[in-house]
């Protein structure tokens, strides 16, 4: 453990880096240095408290939250009892658990959670048959897409999340073949196999996960990555 205060200075300032790697590297740092760096991280939540979160708290957050410590759980549950992240929705859904799963890396299960937000944002219907017709898609709250793909992206490191497999299905002039296989979901022409083909942490390729009804095929995808949430992002 170090506790020299100029290197911790140092891992601070780099907090405040424009540099989203550097930003990581000086978090993942100051947890390894014990508690003075514990200390730094806390307080630097605190202090952007009042800012929308970025991919940096997200990181924070589960680090702090990965140590299972009482006292540290309980500075996160006090000061972000539903999660670091609001979480919006036109549909009054309570997105709490996948926030929880994700500060968790539990990404299976948070892949899970999200197929069951989309079938209640799809209905009652949805929800017996447990997943989503692309015709429901379209009537998906812009709020609430962007409240999951807000989740992801801040708890993957920008790694997952819808806008992540649009960005990349754009990259690609919007071809389905040469998609799949950069997410991982295909190899040799063959489907990946659900669900120990895919991989559930941050190792696994940009835009792997969510899922999302992947086994529906194009139209779902299609309709998912065309709706109008997205548009205000390009």
């Amino acid at each position: 453990m170090v506790s020299d205060s100029s290197t911790l200075e140092d891992w601070r300032q780099q907090l405040g880096s424009d540099e989203l790697k550097q930003q990581l590297s000086a978090a993942h740092a100051l947890v390894a240095s014990g508690e003075p760096g514990v200390e730094v991280l806390q307080a630097t939540l605190l202090n952007r408290q009042h800012h929308s979160p970025t991919i940096l708290d997200g990181r924070i957050v589960q680090l702090l939250y990965a140590l299972q410590q009482p006292p540290i759980l309980g500075f996160l549950n006090h000061h972000w009892p539903q999660g670091r992240l609001a979480t919006p929705s036109e549909r009054a859904l309570d997105y709490t658990l996948l926030q929880q799963s994700l500060v968790r890396q539990a990404f299976q299960e948070a892949d899970r959670l999200t197929l069951m937000k989309l079938c209640e944002l799809a209905g009652p219907t949805a929800i017996n048959r447990k997943w989503v017709y692309f015709t429901e898609v379209e009537q998906f709250p812009k709020t609430d897409l962007q409240t999951i793909d807000r989740l992801w992206l801040i708890y993957s490191e920008g790694k997952f999340g819808f806008s992540v497999q649009r960005r990349l299905w754009l990259s690609l002039g919007q071809n389905w073949e040469k998609l799949w296989p950069r997410l991982a979901w295909k190899e040799n022409n063959l489907w990946t196999r659900y669900p120990t083909g895919f991989t559930w942490d941050l190792s696994a390729p940009d835009g792997h996960l969510p899922l999302s009804n992947q086994l529906r095929g194009v139209r779902m995808m299609a309709a998912l990555l065309g709706h109008p949430a997205w548009l205000e992002k390009d």
